[in-house]
């Protein structure tokens, strides 16, 4: 059956789309592969993956400016189409549980390490509110956005476009009848056909002020909804984007704390003569002095603040006493080498980065942990308890070796991982030696068992992740074990860049220092053994 649909033309005057040559009428397929078998799929896109093949091979240097520009417009065309269509086989995934058959724990895991989607939860929610949906009685659910994924699927719009209608759909009161949302999204997705994405947005504003226009329909329930903080992540110099949406009582306490901490001569890390925290001990004339030194903007001022009162809450035990076994503070792994060169960066067991000038300064007030590896099978040495639960001092080993979730492709840094018994499990008299554990995430502890789409941990045995333990599920062979090198970034480096590169560490040219063995012979006095400088000599006795 073949669905036709016609886009209206008749616009608001203060909101007309434009218009395009190219939307008087698309004919879509409702239901195109009804009655095709498997292999007729399969067998579909292999000769996709030809085409596309032959495409990429041909040259368009003989078609006319105008050809070149419609295959452009075509090529863009069906790649929208094809985003309708992944999400048609997100949705095969999720239903049939297929993404534990290659190995993923859930479908986000699934759509991040095997799709390669750089945003798989933006994209989860795209797929949940256009693809029919199961109720939890077996029903199948009409699409919340039926306009926007036609449009999609009709390759009319794209990703960014349906983003920008769910973003408004999100802002929108619950107490707005079902009526005006559908009619409000059917308004959406058809504006999506020819606005951008800021300009849906500026339409969605339109649309909610008319629904709601002196906010009495907004209520607790969509403030709670909507409310949010986010930190992006580290850019190249190790900064990070605090975004957040705060709810009333938030905005109203944070505005008390700024007025405080964030005061004119307040927190500055520039000023020695600074008084900390906030300002009610401080002495009147000491802050006055500071405060016309302060040459900081009011953000950086509000910035500080919020650093002084974050190291207030961690120094001060206002969050407690332990976490997951370790201690919540800024926990720290460097090398020798890098403390040596004031050189690199350091991993938190936060998942975060540290110049390692800002690791010297931390270290004045720190307490330091030393983590002996041996250099030949990067075993660790000591620290190891014959209890159940892994001690501080086992989590502090753990984190020195693996800096996050053992299991590969997984971001989860250490802090927020558990001590596997990744030799043998405790009920099957494993140890908890620190030897015999590695860190794992929640899932993915959780992941490990003898059913065929559960995973198992080795320790490695040879290569560059010698001595620390693999990942493999239990449908491969015996030797395909991986390893997560996403928290070790910088090994990769030094493994796989030649002497030329210029983040490559240069070899240390110092001498190293004398070794003394000390050996025991019979019936004489001991014997001192010291090279590479000196001669061998016997000890005087």
């Amino acid at each position: 059956m073949r669905t036709k649909y016609v886009h209206s033309e008749q616009h608001s005057p203060n909101l007309s789309p434009h218009t395009s040559n190219t939307r008087a009428r698309i004919d879509v397929q409702s239901h195109p592969g009804r009655g095709r078998t498997v292999s007729d799929l399969v067998a579909d896109y292999a000769a996709l993956e030809q085409i596309l093949d032959r495409i990429a091979a041909s040259d368009s240097t003989s078609c006319d400016a105008e050809t070149v520009a419609e295959l452009a417009i075509r090529h863009e065309h069906n790649i929208r189409r094809m985003e309708s269509i992944g999400n048609q086989r997100i949705v095969e995934v999720s239903d049939r549980d297929a993404h534990k058959t290659v190995g993923c724990v859930t479908v986000t895991e699934f759509l991040q390490t095997k799709l390669r989607i750089t945003h798989p939860k933006k994209r989860l929610q795209a797929v949940q509110a256009l693809e029919p949906m199961h109720a939890m009685t077996g029903e199948k659910l009409p699409p919340v956005c039926p306009n926007t994924a036609r449009e999609l699927a009709a390759g009319t719009i794209g990703p960014d476009h349906v983003h920008a209608v769910l973003d408004v759909m999100a802002k929108m009161p619950a107490a707005v009848e079902p009526e005006q949302r559908a009619r409000a999204e059917e308004t959406l997705a058809e504006f999506a056909t020819t606005l951008t994405p800021r300009e849906i947005g500026a339409v969605g504003t339109r649309i909610l002020a008319h629904l709601d226009p002196d906010g009495r329909l907004t209520d607790d329930r969509d403030r709670a909804r909507n409310r949010k903080l986010n930190l992006g992540c580290q850019d190249s110099q190790l900064m990070s984007k605090l975004t957040a949406t705060l709810d009333p009582i938030t905005r109203a306490l944070f505005d008390v704390v700024l007025a405080k901490w964030a005061a004119p001569g307040m927190n500055n890390p520039d000023d020695d003569q600074s008084p900390k925290g906030d300002h009610a001990d401080a002495d009147p004339q000491l802050l006055k002095d500071a405060a016309d030194r302060d040459c900081r903007s009011q953000s950086q001022r509000n910035h500080d603040a919020l650093k002084a009162l974050l190291d207030a809450a961690v120094n001060g035990g206002l969050v407690g006493g332990s976490h997951r076994g370790l201690p919540p503070q800024i926990i720290v792994s460097i090398t020798d080498a890098q403390l040596r060169e004031h050189a690199g960066v350091a991993r938190t067991a936060t998942g975060s980065d540290l110049p390692i000038s800002d690791v010297v300064k931390l270290a004045a007030d720190a307490q330091v942990h030393l983590a002996v590896f041996s250099d030949i099978t990067n075993e660790p040495l000591f620290f190891g308890r014959g209890r159940r639960l892994a001690s501080q001092a086992q989590r502090l080993m753990a984190f020195a070796q693996y800096k996050g979730c053992s299991k590969d492709d997984c971001t989860t840094p250490f802090a927020h991982t558990e001590m596997h018994h990744a030799e043998q499990d405790w009920a099957d008299g494993g140890l908890a030696d620190s030897p015999h554990m590695a860190p794992a995430c929640g899932r993915h502890n959780r992941a490990v068992g003898p059913e065929p789409h559960q995973w198992s941990t080795e320790k490695i045995t040879d290569g560059p992740d010698k001595g620390r333990y693999g990942w493999r599920r239990n449908t491969d062979p015996p030797d395909q074990l991986r390893a997560n090198h996403l928290h070790r970034v910088d090994e990769l480096l030094q493994q796989h860049s030649t002497s030329s590169d210029p983040w490559v560490e240069p070899p240390n040219i110092e001498e190293p220092p004398p070794q003394v063995l000390d050996v025991e012979y019979p019936r004489a006095p001991r014997v001192d053994i010291t090279w590479p400088d000196a001669p061998l000599y016997r000890a005087a006795s």
